[in-house]
């Protein structure tokens, strides 16, 4: 379970000593609890643990605050088994599991416990760091309880939910609250995707990966997160939309061992309050458009830096995440409709929904002799940049895919784009491929990391 910057709410509600107190007129009122929607949904919520092989270093500063980062990679390391407890959901009579990709990710082996104490091993099918979704399949000789989809789109702040877990490892747990908010971007955990379900149902450690129920007993959300400040739930927990849960089952079903999205080839960001006023909005809506790649489907459809995107398929969006959250949604192929304010104009495009192109040829390399011995490099392309989630301005020339041990030390990292090696320049991975056969003992590497230039030198 994820724990968060803290925001802390104290609220004292008193109720008038002469509130009407009405007296149950029928047995259903008398036995109305969630008793009956419990016992058919908490079954379909299974606890997981998985088990992960690290490496620990064994440098005498591991732990120490001041020379831990220091001294990164000084010392032998030791393979270590890591445990971690979580929840999921079974989605289908045959087997399909949802979790949290930080409860199962990299793990060497998963175990799926089930209500009634069955135990099974299971595969990861499909798993994405960035959405924290990983799609399991368990294997059954009976059809397994199973929970079905509702269209997260028509959840409203207000409703009541169940959240279903088995936080700090004590057993299957339900709580109780309502939806307190809707598209909450960015609070979770900053990822690309993130986009969720706010509820004040208590969600605690371990209860990652379970289910968030309406009374219906439909699945309305994964749990994914909290904001604390203890370690223990204060009422504000994420939840990842069904929709974008079923999208990643339907791939995982269709044999793709990682999530294919839509890619919209454009940076922008979210319209605040001084932008509203300088474009003229009586109101801050949408995401403007700071810059996009030249054979972005935006692009193609006619929109321009400058451009204000207000709804994707007639929902609102007002952040960059909520924008990829409904792209995310939709399968590659499609169109979508995007209505967008164009020097003052709103106006409504089809947009292509397409793979980040492979072209041009990436052309990776990987230096496997000499001082550069390690160093991994590619041609920058759309899918490059996708891949490795570099802003849309570095569209051209070569990026670090990979960084051996040495360069490590000296402070090379993925994702730094290469300008120069020793004086030259780098505009393809030839180049790279040329400057590492050099013959030096001192070394100079030139790029940008972030928008901002950097220059390493060392000596053998």
């Amino acid at each position: 379970m994820r724990l968060l910057l803290p925001v802390l709410l104290s609220l004292a509600v008193s109720f008038p000593a002469f509130s009407e107190v009405k007296t149950p007129e029928s047995q259903a009122e008398i036995s109305l609890s969630f008793v009956p929607l419990v016992k058919e949904a908490a079954p379909a919520v299974v606890n997981i643990f998985a088990n992960r092989v690290v490496q620990q270093s064994e440098s005498p500063f591991r732990g120490n605050p001041m020379f831990e980062d220091m001294f990164r990679g000084f010392g032998t390391t030791r393979p270590r088994v890591q445990n971690s407890l979580g929840s999921g959901v079974i989605l289908s009579d045959d087997g399909i599991v949802v979790s949290n990709y930080h409860v199962v990710g990299m793990a060497t082996e998963i175990r799926v416990v089930l209500t009634d104490r069955r135990e099974f091993k299971a595969e990861v099918l499909l798993a994405d760091q960035d959405s924290d979704l990983a799609i399991l399949k368990i294997n059954a000789d009976t059809p397994l309880p199973h929970l079905n989809f509702r269209d997260s789109d028509s959840v409203e702040v207000g409703e009541l939910a169940l959240a279903i877990g088995n936080p700090f490892g004590i057993g299957q747990t339900v709580t109780s609250g309502i939806i307190s908010g809707l598209a909450r971007s960015g609070t979770a955990t900053g990822n690309a995707r993130g986009y969720y379900l706010q509820t004040d149902a208590a969600i605690n450690p371990g209860n990652s990966g379970g289910a968030l129920i309406d009374v219906q007993g439909q699945l309305i959300g994964v749990n994914t997160s909290i904001l604390t400040r203890s370690g223990g739930s204060n009422g504000v927990g994420f939840a990842i939309p069904a929709n974008l849960v079923a999208r990643y089952v339907e791939q995982a079903r269709a044999g793709n061992d990682r999530f294919t999205q839509a890619w919209a080839g454009i940076f922008g960001q979210a319209v605040d309050f001084s932008l509203a006023e300088g474009f003229g909005l009586s109101v801050p809506e949408g995401v403007v458009i700071s810059s996009l790649h030249p054979v972005s489907p935006f692009a193609v459809a006619g929109l321009k830096p400058g451009d204000i995107v207000l709804s994707v398929d007639s929902q609102p969006v007002n952040t960059p995440a909520e924008m990829l959250f409904r792209m995310s949604v939709r399968p590659v192929g499609e169109d979508i409709s995007v209505e967008f304010l164009s020097e003052g104009e709103t106006k409504v495009a089809k947009v292509a929904l397409i793979e980040a192109p492979d072209t041009p040829a990436r052309e990776a390399i990987l230096v496997t002799e000499g001082t550069l011995q390690g160093l991994g490099v590619a041609n920058i392309n759309p899918a490059v940049q996708s891949e490795l989630k570099l802003p849309t301005a570095a569209s051209e020339g070569v990026v670090v895919t990979q960084v051996g041990r040495a360069l490590s030390r000296v402070g090379l990292r993925v994702g730094d784009v290469l300008s120069a090696i020793n004086g030259q320049e780098i505009v393809s991975t030839s180049d790279v491929e040329t400057a590492a056969k050099e013959r030096s003992r001192r070394w100079q590497i030139d790029g940008l990391r972030g928008g901002q230039r950097f220059s390493y030198r060392f000596r053998l």
